[in-house]
């Protein structure tokens, strides 16, 4: 929620800057005042209680007197008790007391934890990766647009207008369909988007030129967009920051290849779609690896984000606990809270009565002992 929420913030502010660079008429006063706002980011350090850290990842790394000032911080200004007065002992503090113990030490992790996991590592790449092609290759798509149209604005606000159907396009359809799978439909419309471009420039008209590039520079840009959603639920809550600015150094790293075509004056713009358009493909491929994060909890330690498996390429079976690339119906659960809830106080009102239907005998003296003699009597009787 968060990371598409930051995904309109930012196609709002690229909406604004022509606004902005026009009050400003010079670029170095629009550099002042686009960085000018970034001092801000130094309340972080400055007051501590206007950005509280987060209490999730402090239990993550068991720093857990942080941890209770945290929450408490928390619940005083929403106006919720941690306490409850009815079970005075079942408190979240206390909780948090039981489960981790007061002999626990603070655990820090680092990116360089990461060699000693199997997938965890695997996922950052595969996400760096495919947020490097999505960045990277929209300049494969905004330079076919100014050979339709020479109007810089056009091409500007085309990329800009595209970004914001791209979030439109994320929210609607990544909840129900799942993560994985719009990642790799992304993939495959960005890669035939660039190889239809890479192949047929020649022989194709100016409309479907326009409308092969809209396409692919809309899916590159939710192929970049879901990269760094997917990278904040699959990464584990310990090491969520340096893995995420993992993902987002590979994306600026893109960003720059562009920029770097810019002052080239186009110089080596086909080798540029080339390995873009191979890097595309690829991409498909390795986004098969990664895991399926929707209905599921978010990691927090390194255990947690070790056991996030692959899912099946097709349809699985109903009792796993897995999506597919295929959108398949979840079975019809069989159990009702309605109906256990009514069998659990029919049998609460059915054991505290006094005058029961039935009851159980109870023996108040011992059975008697038969001798051997009287036994053998017994056995003859019976025969």
């Amino acid at each position: 929620m968060v990371t598409m929420i930051s995904s309109f913030f930012g196609v709002f502010a690229e909406l604004l800057l022509p606004g902005v660079a026009i009050l400003c008429r010079d670029w170095p006063v629009l550099q002042a005042v686009a960085t000018v706002p970034l001092l801000l980011l130094l309340s972080n350090w400055c007051c501590v209680s206007m950005f509280p850290e987060s209490p999730r990842w402090l239990l993550a790394t068991t720093q857990i007197a942080q941890a209770k000032r945290s929450l408490q911080e928390f619940s005083t200004r929403n106006g919720v008790c941690l306490q409850d007065e009815i079970y005075p002992g079942e408190t979240l503090l206390s909780e948090i007391d039981t489960a981790y113990g007061e002999d626990c030490r603070p655990r820090y992790f680092s990116v360089l934890e990461l060699r000693r996991t199997r997938v965890i590592w695997k996922n950052c790449l595969i996400l760096s990766f495919t947020l490097f092609i999505g960045t990277g290759i929209q300049y494969c798509f905004t330079r076919n647009l100014r050979s339709y149209s020479t109007n810089f604005h056009f091409s500007y606000f085309l990329r800009v207008l595209t970004g914001a159907l791209a979030c439109i396009f994320i929210c609607q359809t990544v909840d129900r369909f799942g993560r994985r799978g719009m990642l790799l439909l992304s993939a495959i419309i960005t890669g035939l988007s660039s190889l239809l471009l890479l192949a047929l420039t020649q022989y194709l008209r100016g409309g479907l030129v326009l409308v092969l590039s809209v396409v692919g520079l809309l899916f590159s840009q939710a192929l970049a967009m879901l990269s760094v959603f997917f990278a904040c639920e699959v990464m584990p809550t310990a090491v969520r920051g340096g893995c995420l600015g993992l993902v987002l150094a590979a994306g600026c790293v893109g960003m720059a290849a562009s920029s770097l075509m810019e002052l080239q004056n186009n110089g080596g713009y086909f080798l540029h779609h080339v390995i873009f358009a191979s890097f595309a493909v690829l991409s498909v491929l390795s986004i098969m690896l990664l895991p399926e994060s929707k209905r599921k909890p978010l990691p927090d330690s390194m255990k947690e984000g070790e056991c996030h498996r692959r899912p099946p390429l097709l349809r699985s079976r109903p009792d796993r606990d897995s999506l597919p690339l295929l959108h398949t119906r979840p079975p019809l659960s069989e159990y009702n809270p309605d109906n256990y809830s009514r069998l659990v106080s029919a049998t609460r009102k059915m054991l505290t009565k006094d005058n029961l239907p039935y009851r159980i005998a109870v023996l108040t003296q011992p059975p008697l002992v038969m001798d051997s003699e009287t036994q053998g009597e017994e056995n003859e009787t019976l025969r």
